[in-house]
């Protein structure tokens, strides 16, 4: 990839559908490590700096598009209300999908490394980088998003469906025996 046809930029965000830790396959695809970045639409600065990068790599992608930039170009930035409108995380809020096939660095407010993978989830505030580039695959065209690293800043309410904290009550251990396990 030519570094002149890419744009780099460093987006505050909340993280979702976090993968940060091991790749995954989305859609029986190549197994990749990647986030859902929420960026509030009160975040206009952040917002203008997208696109003026997807502006600068439309231009400078152009040449690979046929010489004229296509009418149903894909981007990777979404209308949460519009996308997702029952979903109350991406409420009033842009988000974007980054992948990379590379294991991002994971780092805290100080860029020091965070090993303990509970420490980072969906859910946590923080900054990542991101690369948009143009594509062609098949007749899609379009700018994507690949992900460079992730710093965390501050804890934030977990975004996981499946909490245990959601499922289970907390078993008082005086009262608990075995007899009474199933009415619990």
């Amino acid at each position: 990839m030519n570094n002149k046809k890419q744009v780099k930029l460093i987006i505050p965000c909340r993280f979702a559908y976090l993968n940060c830790w091991s790749p995954v396959s989305i859609n029986g695809g190549e197994e990749k490590y990647s986030i859902c970045a929420i960026i509030s639409k009160k975040d206009t600065e952040t917002l203008e700096k997208i696109s003026n990068a997807f502006e600068e790599v439309k231009k400078n992608n152009i040449v690979n598009w046929g010489g004229r930039i296509p009418k149903n170009l894909k981007t990777p930035l979404k209308d949460g209300d519009m996308e997702r409108p029952n979903d109350e995380a991406f409420k009033n809020s842009f988000y974007l999908n980054a992948s990379s096939k590379y294991k991002p660095k994971v780092v805290n407010r100080k860029v020091e490394p965070i090993t303990n993978e509970a420490e980072v989830y969906s859910g946590c505030y923080g900054k990542i980088s991101v690369v948009f580039y143009g594509f062609t695959s098949g007749d899609n065209m379009g700018i994507a998003a690949g992900l460079g690293n992730i710093q965390k800043i501050v804890d934030g309410e977990s975004l996981e469906k499946r909490s245990v904290l959601n499922e289970f009550d907390v078993i008082d251990e005086e009262n608990f025996s075995l007899e009474n396990i199933w009415e619990i």
